[in-house]
């Protein structure tokens, strides 16, 4: 039976027997499958994870796995982190490769190198900047990072992550997400005149030479889909409904949200907010729906609110549902077995070796930092 057809005989199969079909199967292969899944997942996926966390967190665990099969419940840039991370008889694979994300689109190989062409107009950027791309990125761009002295970064360690490049070099390109690098500078006391954004649809990011020169912090113009949707007059309200309530946000978040804020933090560091907090303390949390509605389960002894009247919900990280993980194990399965007509590499994600080296290299200065 070839992909297709498996998957088509599973969404005609109840979903109860498809979850029982996943547990059968994970207690089957063992060791031989790590299953990594993030915190923005549907529930009925995310309940199957061996880890679960943030990217750098699931980062770290496929650097460090040994297991021959690592299926992703993420979307393809981590996926593709993965792959750089694990050995070449590991196999990644991507239960739904449409899961994609479109931050990471914001910003191509092609793009960042005309615009690396561009600073080298005015400046040179080989010894005065050092490129920084969030881990929310094609691997080409963290091969871009890592073959001009660069590094990648994670909404949780971004703080350390620009300090080191600093410490480096005067300044910094961070690409694809303006927010995440404007809040995190803002936050180490980065004054407004030491950063700007830069257009890639214009001549010189549509910048001045001198405005590129006197820069310390060159922005990308990205963001993320979801939490673009919060509002500061989202809190402002928050605030008058639920006096004493306290929120949290997002560093994708834009600066006017998490200025409103009474702390901003990666998703691990909001739920460690959550898990220390006194009982009884109330929250409205600005980041993806489906991790607030799982910390609403959590911790029942905080009352805990979306902070957006809108649903936020990562559309592309929805995709990927237990039929879908469930024939990603049926394949590996029936390949060790050596009946799956070469399914256990379906869905494998596989990162071009000319972007693997230097991508390793991007990623490994992250987490030695780590």
């Amino acid at each position: 039976m070839n992909a297709q057809a498996l998957l088509t005989q599973l969404y005609d199969t109840p979903e109860i027997d498809i979850l029982e079909q996943i547990k059968q199967l994970k207690a089957e292969l063992g060791d031989q499958v790590l299953i990594l899944g993030h915190h923005y997942q549907r529930e009925e996926v995310f309940v199957f994870a061996d880890v679960s966390g943030d990217s750098l967190k699931l980062s770290q665990q496929a650097a460090e796995t040994s297991a021959p099969y690592i299926i992703f419940c993420g979307v393809h840039f981590m996926a593709e982190t993965a792959d750089i991370l694990t050995a070449d008889d590991q196999a990644v694979i991507l239960p739904d490769l449409a899961a994609g994300c479109s931050m990471a689109d914001m910003a191509d190989d092609e793009q960042v190198t005309r615009c690396w062409r561009e600073l080298s107009s005015v400046i040179s950027p080989d010894t005065t900047v050092t490129p920084v791309t969030y881990i929310n990125s094609t691997a080409a761009l963290k091969a871009f990072c890592g073959e001009h002295g660069g590094i990648v970064c994670t909404s949780g360690n971004a703080r350390k992550v620009m300090q080191w490049s600093w410490n480096n070099r005067e300044k910094i390109l961070f690409f694809p997400d303006q927010h995440l690098g404007e809040n995190t500078a803002v936050a180490m006391g980065v004054p407004d005149e030491d950063m700007i954004v830069w257009d890639p649809a214009l001549p010189l990011g549509g910048q001045a030479p001198e405005a590129i020169e006197q820069a310390r912090l060159i922005l990308w113009k990205g963001f993320c889909s979801v939490h673009q949707l919060f509002k500061p007059e989202h809190a402002d309200t928050m605030r008058r409904n639920h006096p004493g309530i306290h929120i949290l946000a997002h560093p994708e978040c834009s600066r006017a949200v998490c200025e409103t804020a009474d702390f901003v933090g990666s998703t691990e560091m909001i739920i460690k907010r959550v898990l220390e907090a006194e009982k009884g303390q109330s929250f409205a949390i600005a980041t993806e729906l489906n991790l607030v509605n799982r910390l609403r389960i959590r911790f029942p002894d905080h009352p805990i609110w979306f902070l957006s009247p809108m649903v936020c919900m990562c559309s592309t990280m929805f995709r990927t549902d237990p039929q879908q993980l469930c024939a990603a194990l049926t394949a590996i399965r029936d390949g060790i077995r050596g009946n799956g007509d070469n399914l256990s590499i379906h869905n494998r994600i596989s990162v071009p070796q000319s972007h693997k080296r230097w991508a390793r290299l991007a990623l490994e200065r992250m987490l030695n930092l780590a």
